[in-house]
C-alpha cells in the first residue's frame, strides 16, 4: 500500500493555516503559491496526489508559465490523472477571466499614441490563442479609444475578414481612425502577401468614408510587428 507523506496526504488532513483556501482567506492571495492558486481552482486532487501536487505537476508541463498553460485545451488538461471535464472547464475559465481584467486593464488608457500602445491592448487577448483573430481599434479624432472589436476568427493559418463589416462597425462609432491587429499562432511576425493585400484593400475602402487607417499590428505571444513602423501603410 502507497505511504502518504506530508505532501501528497489529502489536503482535508492539513493544517489548517497551510490548506489553500484558509490560507487565503486568513492571508490573502499574495501568500499563496502559483500551484496552491491552482489547486484551489481545481478543487481536489487524484488518488495518489493532493489538490496541490497536482497543481505543481502541471505547472511544471508548461514550465511554470501562466501564458502557456492558457494555450491547454480541455483535452491537453484531461491527459493529467485527476483532471475531467468539469475541472479543465474551471481552469480554462479561471485564466480567460484573468486575460479579460487584463484587457479591460489596457482599456482603460485614453489615447493610442504608437504601435506599442495599440499593441498592448490586444497583446492578452490575442498572444497565446492557438488559431487567427482578426480584431480592430476604433479610435475618435484624439485618438482616443472608442472600441476594441473582433471581426472574426479562424483556423492556425488564416482568417477570413469582411471589409464591409470592419467598415459598418467604424461607421457606427463615427471613428476617424482605425487600427487593424491579428496574431499569428506560428509565432512567425512577418505579414504574408494576403495580410498586406488585405491591408491595402481595407485602407482605401476607409479612405472613401473618411477613416484613416493608422497601423496593422500583428500579435504574438511575447512580441509584435507594425505595418506603420515598417512603412508598409
Amino acid at each position: 500500500m502507497k505511504r502518504y507523506t506530508t505532501e501528497n496526504q489529502s489536503i482535508k488532513y492539513w493544517a489548517e493555516d497551510d490548506r489553500p483556501r484558509e490560507k487565503l482567506a486568513l492571508k490573502g492571495t499574495s501568500v499563496l503559491s502559483d500551484a496552491e492558486l491552482l489547486a484551489i481552482i481545481m478543487g481536489s486532487g487524484n488518488r495518489d496526489e493532493s489538490a496541490v501536487e497536482l497543481a505543481k505537476r502541471i505547472l511544471q508541463s508548461v514550465h511554470h508559465n501562466w501564458n502557456e498553460l492558457a494555450r491547454l485545451t480541455i483535452a491537453d488538461l484531461c491527459t493529467f490523472k485527476g483532471i475531467g471535464q468539469a475541472k479543465a472547464i474551471s481552469i480554462i475559465t479561471a485564466l480567460e477571466i484573468g486575460k479579460r481584467r487584463n484587457a479591460q486593464a489596457a482599456l482603460d488608457k485614453p489615447k493610442i499614441g504608437s504601435s506599442k500602445d495599440a499593441a498592448a491592448i490586444l497583446q492578452q487577448q490575442l498572444g497565446d490563442l492557438s488559431v487567427e483573430e482578426f480584431w480592430v481599434i476604433y479610435l475618435n479624432q484624439s485618438n482616443s479609444l472608442l472600441r476594441v472589436e473582433q471581426i472574426s476568427r479562424g483556423g492556425i493559418s488564416r482568417t477570413t475578414v469582411d471589409i464591409r463589416v470592419v467598415l459598418k462597425k467604424g461607421l457606427e462609432l463615427m471613428c476617424t481612425g482605425m487600427i487593424l491587429a491579428h496574431n499569428h499562432p506560428s509565432g512567425n511576425l512577418q505579414p504574408s502577401e494576403a495580410d498586406r493585400s488585405l491591408t491595402r484593400k481595407i485602407k482605401e475602402a476607409a479612405k472613401t468614408v473618411d477613416i484613416n487607417l493608422l497601423d496593422h499590428v500583428i500579435i504574438s505571444q511575447t512580441d509584435y510587428y507594425s505595418f506603420a513602423d515598417n512603412q508598409l501603410l
